[in-house]
Parts: C-alpha cells; structure tokens; sequence
C-alpha cells in the first residue's frame, strides 16, 4: 500500500502543540523520514523537553495517522526537543520578544558567576543591544548588591489587562532578582516548588519587552531549578563561568554535560576562565597562576567547545561589584579590557551559533 507524504502531513495537522497553540505541520515541526512497507518514520518537535510532554506527543502522532489513514500503518515517531538557535518568535510562547537567551551557569559556587553574568549584560547594553538580565539564583541573589538597586523595588503595571512587574533598569539593563523581594538580611528558606513558582512569576509575570538578549544567572551546580529553567524557558545557549584548578573543573564537565543530556542539548556558547591569574595593581604586568594555568582553555579544547577569554583576579572586580558599578564600566582598567574582549566574543559566538555542526548527545549513564 501506498500513501503520500501530503496526506501524512494533512493527517497531523490535527494534532496541536500544546505549549503553542497550532498544529505542528503549520509550526514546521514535523519531518517525514521515510515511508515504506506499512511504516510511517516520523520526527517532531516540541517546545517542552520533559519526558512525559514527548510521550504525549508521540501519542497524539500515532492516534491522528491512525484515525485518518487507518490502523494497518506502523508509525515510529522521534520526538525531540526544539534547539535554542531554532526558536524564533511564533516557536516560543513565552518570552516572545526575546532574540537571545543565555544562560550562565557555573558547576559550583564562588567562581564568579554572578559578576559575569553582571558585566556580560552591562557590556552587551554598552555595545547597543537591548538587554535584560534575570537573576534566578534563588537562594544566593546578588544582581540588586551588584547593580546598586538594594533599596529598588519593581513596579507593578497594568498592561493588556494583566498586573506585570516592571524590572528595574539600570546601566541600560532591565533587571529582575528574587533578592528585590526580600530584607538583604532575610534568608530564603523555600522550598523547590515555592523556588521555582518565584522563577515562573518573573519570567511570565514580567513586562520584559522586546529584548536582543536576556542573561540568566543560574545557580551553581546541576538541580531542580536548572531542570525548570530549560523547560520553562527557550535558551539559546550557555555558557559556563570556572576557574582554572582541578576542583572548579571536574564541576564544570558536569555543567558542560547537563546541557548535552538528550532531551536538553542546549549549545554551550563557550567557556569562561575566571581568576586566571593573579595581577598586583603595582605590578600591573605581572600574573601569577595561583589556581593553575589554561585549566579551562584545556577543558575547552577536550570538550570541542569554544573559549570565550580569561579573567584576571584582580581588586578593581571586586571592589567594583561591591560598588554596584560593574568593572567593565570602569575604562583604562585591565578587567575593562578583558571584559570586553568576551563580550566580542559571544556577539560572534552568536553569530556562528546557526552554522555549528550540532554535537552528539551525551547517553545517560543507568
């Protein structure tokens, strides 16, 4: 028996994406590989990469072609889930307007990834982009310290008929913390699904507006909270903040390997070496590699992922941070100039996003 490809395709438009609200052959989500001997070989796509939200997919494939096309056609459907760099407007239902969005992530804590995530978004507001920059680092907040907006508060707006918080802008970056909605002295104490109802309210509760980029400050390690972001969120791509010795490494593998899980695969822009060296500010050409050297140049070549530069450990970073002025706004300093140089990068890592060749993905140890 034979059928065509059109009557495949007419057969699933009758099966809607949940998440976006229109058939997935309007969506372009549905690709036919082959069709022979009573098989149908499908692959679709979906917004939400959890395991249950393929199921369902898969599922509502086989009833529709069944229904329409009748019960004697095998159909072996792969379900995946769309990429970050695929998603454009009418494939995300949530955060619509937003071009990129980058995830910065680190394997463990106390690396810098929260003052990389400050200047990267301050550096991409300089550089003329729209920026916004959310930090959803529930337990350890420090966008409002490092901004200088520890006594702001959102507005809440009327907008198209819904309350929205209005993030705080400042240095040209609109800013969300769940530290704006605490005492700077109150601990957090949530648990998970109080953590990522928090999440979900300033993401979708939130007039973010037409943005270039939007910077996720994700919570160090691998958990709940990541899991939630990439499914409630369409991330284009990561990029993973360590420092050079062995301990901050073996962590960042495990950063690097979360993204390249099957049913996540979220590209991992490029890899960040903070604390490279240490430089006196009286012996501004000297560096000494207090936590070893190339550490994440090396991961970065075993790993095949691009390195976006290194990151002085130097007082100017530190102070500016406390300051609520992130240094890379401090000119004719060396933390300046190395903060720019890996803003240039991931503008081109960007660029050179649609074009990589996609990695395989890593199997998942049982």
């Amino acid at each position: 028996m034979s059928i065509s490809r059109q009557a495949i395709f007419d057969a699933l438009r009758n099966v809607i994406e949940p998440d976006l609200k229109k058939d997935i052959v309007e969506l372009g989500l549905v690709k036919i590989n082959d069709v022979k001997d009573h098989t149908i070989d499908l692959q679709v796509k979906v917004s939400n990469p959890a395991m249950h939200s393929k199921m369902r997919m898969r599922e509502a494939c086989e009833f529709a072609i069944h229904r329409t096309l009748g019960n004697e056609w095998n159909v072996v459907t792969e379900v995946i889930a769309i990429a970050g760099d695929e998603r454009n407007g009418e494939l995300r239902k949530v955060l619509p307007g937003v071009k990129h969005i980058i995830a910065v992530a680190s394997g463990k804590g106390g690396v810098g990834k929260s003052t990389v995530s400050s200047n990267l978004a301050v550096g991409l507001a300089q550089a003329g982009y729209s920026v916004g920059l959310l930090d959803a680092d529930i337990y350890g907040p420090s966008a409002p310290t490092m901004f200088d907006l520890v006594h702001e508060r959102p507005r809440v707006i009327e907008k198209d008929g819904k309350n929205l918080l209005e993030p705080v802008t400042q240095y040209g970056v609109k800013v969300l913390s769940i530290g704006f909605f605490a005492d700077i002295n109150q601990a957090i104490v949530w648990r998970g699904a109080m953590a990522n109802k928090a999440l979900q309210q300033m993401i979708n509760d939130a007039d973010w507006g037409p943005l270039d980029y939007l910077i996720i400050d994700l919570p160090p390690g691998t958990g709940d909270i990541h899991l939630s972001i990439i499914q409630l969120v369409p991330i284009t791509a990561a990029v993973v903040v360590s420092t050079p010795q062995e301990v901050a490494l073996a962590d960042a593998r495990k950063g690097i390997a979360m993204f390249e899980l099957p049913g996540i695969q979220i590209p991992i822009l490029g890899l960040i070496e903070n604390m490279a060296w240490f430089t006196p500010e009286e012996l501004p050409q000297n560096k000494y590699y207090l936590f070893g050297k190339d550490g994440v140049k090396n991961l970065c070549e075993d790993s095949a992922v691009p390195f976006l530069g290194p990151l002085p450990l130097v007082q100017s970073i530190r102070e500016s941070g406390d300051a609520g002025r992130p240094a890379i706004m401090q000119e004719g300093t060396l933390a300046h100039q190395h903060l720019k140089d890996i803003v240039h990068q991931i503008e081109k890592e960007i660029r050179l996003l649609p074009f990589r060749k996609k990695k395989e993905a890593t199997p998942v140890q049982t």
